[in-house]
């Protein structure tokens, strides 16, 4: 009988490793789990036991909701075709432009081709904020417009996820109705529920959160569509209230990434196989070409019929060239799924994990703009 403390402590161990070295180099702590993962599901006894699948499963959807929390309204609303425009191209260029070589170059069937084209279409919206926290460049104009504009290319991913791989029978209508109904009177009810329930040390407001994600997901799989679907729309509906509710929003992030996040992003990078990436390279760096390239075809013309300063536009092209959270959940739904084999997960995952290096070092080295700070808040 497997001791299943001891694989607790692995995993966990790993987790703790990774985020020392994450205070030690400053990448992403996210990045770096998925590369201890790579190593641990290699080289070590690693386990993916039903325990940790869930966990792994609850981080992700956890890591959505936050990320859809995170949308700020005013800056949609100010600079609303600017982040559409930009948010749209960037994820329709390299969904299109990866799915057709997927497709008609590399042989993929339709279904694998579309897994691809979702996993490299996605913005990582981990990476480009902890680029903006960094350099200050969240207190900008060009950096609220570039968050804003992440947030659309990935409610595309997700979206395209969501139909392309759905179910389309009564449960799907069920899923619908129930899901559509649940973002109507959350905005009323949520803060009335939180009034009434208060502050206190059992957490209602984190269990009430975590209700509504279990059932949303669980509705979800009835509908052979994927349980991040509605947690990223419940966030976005709910933006407003943690934007103004930062002691929640702060509770919630601590335990996903104390706990949860870490057993998402290990496990995914324990789904790698080494072997694979040397007898694969090619296709690895062909899939990381043609991200970038489709990014910069969806992108940079639209910073340039916005004006954008000079630096401005490549900049904002290179970092909506990032890749990660989203490109490896699009990934792992398509391996748990069974529609991508092993060797096509490993091949999108590490071109996904090397979207989210190779252009932030580019942006930051040679196309970084002169920081303007704004005076007024968007």
């Amino acid at each position: 009988m497997e001791n299943q403390w001891l694989q607790a402590a692995l995993w966990m161990g790993l987790a703790l490793g990774a985020t020392l070295l994450s205070l030690r180099i400053a990448i992403s702590i996210a990045l770096l789990e998925i590369m201890v993962g790579v190593l641990g599901g290699s080289f070590l006894p690693l386990h993916r036991t039903e325990w940790v699948n869930f966990l792994a499963g609850f981080g992700s959807i956890l890591l959505t909701f936050l990320a859809g929390a995170e949308v700020d309204p005013v800056v949609l609303k100010k600079r609303f075709k600017e982040s559409m425009t930009i948010g749209i191209f960037s994820f329709l260029a390299p969904f299109l432009g990866t799915m057709a070589y997927a497709y008609y170059v590399a042989g993929w069937g339709l279904a694998q081709a579309q897994i691809a084209g979702i996993s490299l279409s996605t913005t990582s919206v981990a990476v480009v904020y902890a680029v903006m926290i960094e350099t200050g460049y969240n207190q900008t104009e060009l950096g609220k417009l570039i968050l804003a504009a992440c947030f659309i290319t990935d409610l595309g991913t997700v979206l395209a996820l969501g139909i392309l791989f759905a179910n389309y029978d009564w449960y799907m209508v069920l899923f619908i109705v129930v899901t559509a109904i649940v973002l109507f009177l959350l905005p009323r009810f949520t803060p009335w529920f939180f009034e009434k329930a208060g502050s206190r040390i059992s957490e209602p407001e984190t269990k009430f959160i975590f209700f509504l994600l279990f059932g949303l997901g669980g509705l979800s799989l009835f509908a052979k569509s994927e349980a991040v679907l509605p947690a990223y729309l419940v966030g976005m509906v709910l933006a407003p209230f943690f934007l103004e509710n930062k002691t929640l929003s702060h509770r919630m992030r601590v335990t996903a990434f104390t706990m949860l996040t870490p057993f998402y992003f290990i496990k995914a990078g324990s789904l790698v196989k080494v072997s694979a990436i040397w007898s694969c390279a090619y296709l690895i760096a062909i899939f990381l070409l043609i991200k970038m390239v489709t990014k910069f075809i969806g992108v940079w013309p639209s910073t340039k019929f916005f004006g954008f300063a000079k630096k401005e536009d490549m900049y904002t092209t290179l970092l909506m060239s990032t890749g990660l959270t989203f490109g490896t959940i699009s990934a792992l739904f398509g391996l748990t799924n069974k529609i991508i084999n092993q060797e096509q997960y490993t091949i999108l995952v590490t071109a996904v994990i090397l979207s989210a290096v190779v252009p932030t070092i580019i942006a930051q080295k040679w196309f970084q703009p002169e920081l303007k700070k704004e005076n007024k808040d968007v």
